[in-house]
């Protein structure tokens, strides 16, 4: 009689450790447990994959039409005005050899109304400094140091405010991309007040993109726009020092004239 009470002790056993089992999964004993569940939910899932997008595509659709448009305005603008500073920025402009060679050889002849004329006909900073200086010759040559000096402020006025807007963009991008960011957390945030319960990551991944890449893009417009200010400023500065020098030195043979 021991050993069938054994065999029905053992069974007893068996039967409370499966049901602590099934318990503990969180399902009643021959219900669906999680590893029943997976497989079914794999095949959901495989039925309707989610449709496959280009990095790209999913960049723009992140950003949306509004931030689409603007920071490709900005990306425009700001190439357009580096080139316009960039062709502004070279020697030529400012400090030309040719120039120089050609005033300091009619002044070695002698030939000033010559030496007026190129330097009036001539565009380059330097230019419209010489032209300057010599059209107050007239009035001594303080008043034509003078002059100079005043053209040569009033040109690196009209550069410095070219050179501005190079600056405007560096200031603007991340603010547009700050925008986006905040624009992007209260789509996000909406969607967790109006869900009825807890929503899908998915749900909330185009706001949190939108906040993401309108960030990533605006840093991406600013710092190459506050390199090329910095580097630009300093190589106006330079050749604006440069062109000063050249216009003293050719202007210094009328020191001797004096005041009239």
């Amino acid at each position: 009689m021991s050993k069938p009470w054994g065999v029905v002790v053992l069974m007893l056993l068996a039967l409370l450790l499966s049901l602590e089992v099934a318990r503990s999964v969180g399902g009643p004993l021959g219900g669906p447990t999680v590893s029943a569940q997976e497989p079914a939910a794999e095949p959901a899932e495989g039925e309707a994959p989610p449709p496959k997008m280009s990095y790209l595509a999913w960049f723009f659709k992140a950003l949306g039409i509004r931030y689409t448009v603007a920071f490709l305005a900005l990306s425009f603008a700001f190439v357009a005005i580096l080139v316009m500073n960039f062709l502004t920025c070279r020697r030529d402009s400012y400090v030309p050899r040719h120039l120089i060679d050609a005033f300091e050889a009619h002044l070695n002849e002698k030939r000033f109304q010559e030496a007026f004329d190129l330097a009036k006909n001539d565009e380059s900073f330097l230019g419209q400094m010489l032209a300057s200086g010599m059209a107050n010759l007239q009035a001594g040559y303080d008043k034509a140091i003078e002059a100079m000096a005043e053209t040569a402020e009033d040109e690196g006025m009209k550069i410095e405010h070219r050179l501005s807007y190079i600056s405007l963009i560096a200031s603007i991008s991340p603010m547009v991309g700050l925008l986006g960011t905040v624009d992007g957390m209260v789509a996000s945030f909406q969607v967790i007040a109006l869900s009825g319960s807890t929503p899908k990551a998915s749900e909330l991944a185009d706001g949190i993109s939108m906040a993401l890449i309108t960030t990533l893009v605006g840093l991406v417009l600013a710092i190459p726009a506050i390199m090329a200010f910095n580097l630009f400023k300093n190589r106006i500065s330079r050749l604006t020092m440069e062109a000063g020098h050249a216009a003293n030195k050719l202007m210094g043979r009328f020191e001797s004239m004096g005041k009239k």
